[in-house]
């Protein structure tokens, strides 16, 4: 059977690779230039990366900086008609997943004509046909994987949706460790997990491939090791080298494989509570992966041997069982809360979960074991 696979049509990698910058901004040719970051970014100064070059090489860039982290539909379509008014020729996209979502949603957009809840992936009844505008997307985080898919992600009143096209791929991608270094702890532990949760569900997921399964193990291999240097030592070269490496594997194995059941628990979690995507993640990503264990218990020791152990002496059960143990240690050794309890979402609302949960089909067909409406109760109301 044969089978597409997909990447981004420039990345450059490694430390500092943002040198690259200004050479592919000429290589485009265009004039005017809007940049997209979040306020702390902008706020701590880590802009200047980006916009002094592009001074330097006799551009104007403006910045945008009117988002916010899981953002809702209002602010992308703020952001459409702003983009479309002010007629840019080449957005470029600096921070964490919400940035570089909105980046290609906008970049996109700007050039078909609609509001953007007419293309959302749930409801919407248009289909994007031109491509839009160049994009450039910079993470500023090692977790989204977002510089290297074709995917939006928004916010909804109580789930997220996604807008989905290969135009929303970026013309170049640029993942420099350095840019990562001032990271605080917890957004380090909180997006690395999502990595982590990226590789593993693309590695299990019913339509993973040899291809993403080589980008999921390796990038198993690099956030197991790093990640919890990276949360204590942010100043670690080798550890931000790693979990840069690693998200940006992770990203391209879960674009070309998906990813499933702990996404479309996820979802909700921040619909509803506003919970950072990282973090729901790392929360249900034992549970989940505990729960549908005995349907990919081959993986799951593979998954094992990733994260560095070895299982020479184990059963493929009980290697399977030992990776439940090591993803629980992990995330409880990089400070994230282990109890849905502890991000304060009472029980009560374990009903209204599962109802918004079960919604997220494309999610869950990719899933190696067919959650049902029970199934997902079960798994909230262990992860309560």
């Amino acid at each position: 059977m044969s089978e597409k696979i997909t990447f981004p049509r420039v990345s450059f990698t490694g430390w500092d690779s943002l040198s690259h910058l200004v050479d592919q901004v000429n290589s485009l040719k265009v004039n005017k230039i809007l940049i997209i970051t979040d306020p702390l970014i902008h706020n701590i100064g880590l802009t200047n990366e980006v916009v002094a070059p592009l001074i330097n090489a006799g551009y104007s860039p403006e910045i945008y900086t009117d988002i916010v982290p899981e953002p809702p539909l209002s602010v992308g379509e703020k952001l459409v008609s702003y983009t479309r008014d002010k007629r840019f020729d080449l957005v470029i996209g600096f921070g964490g997943g919400s940035a570089l979502d909105l980046t290609k949603l906008v970049g996109v957009l700007a050039g078909n004509e609609g509001k953007v809840e007419d293309y959302l992936n749930l409801t919407g009844t248009k289909k994007i046909k031109k491509k839009g505008l160049p994009k450039i997307l910079i993470p500023t985080t090692s977790g989204t994987g977002s510089e290297v898919t074709n995917i939006s992600v928004l916010s909804l009143e109580t789930t997220k949706d996604v807008v989905t096209h290969d135009y929303l791929l970026p013309d170049v991608s640029i993942v420099d460790p350095a840019l990562t270094v001032s990271l605080p702890a917890k957004i380090t532990a909180a997006t690395g997990v999502d990595a982590l949760t990226h590789a593993i569900e693309a590695y299990v997921s019913k339509s993973a491939s040899p291809v993403s399964d080589a980008l999921a193990l390796q990038a198993i291999r690099l956030i197991s090791r790093s990640i919890r240097t990276a949360v204590e030592n942010g100043e670690d070269r080798q550890a931000r080298t790693d979990m840069s490496y690693g998200s940006y594997l992770a990203g391209m194995a879960f674009f070309n494989a998906g990813v499933a059941g702990v996404h479309a628990l996820a979802y909700p979690l921040g619909g509803l509570f506003h919970i950072a995507h990282g973090n729901a993640n790392a929360v249900l990503l034992p549970y989940v992966m505990g729960y549908i264990r005995k349907s990919c218990e081959k993986r799951m020791k593979d998954i094992y041997e990733a994260m560095g152990f070895s299982s020479m002496k184990l059963s493929q059960v009980e290697a399977s069982l030992k990776c439940i143990e090591e993803l629980e240690r992990l995330v409880k050794d990089v400070n994230i809360p282990q109890a849905l309890r502890s991000f304060n979402i009472p029980e009560e609302a374990l009903d209204e979960l599962t109802n918004d949960a079960i919604k997220q089909k494309r999610l869950l067909a990719r899933s190696p074991m067919l959650l049902q409406k029970e199934d997902i109760y079960k798994i909230y109301k262990m992860a309560w």
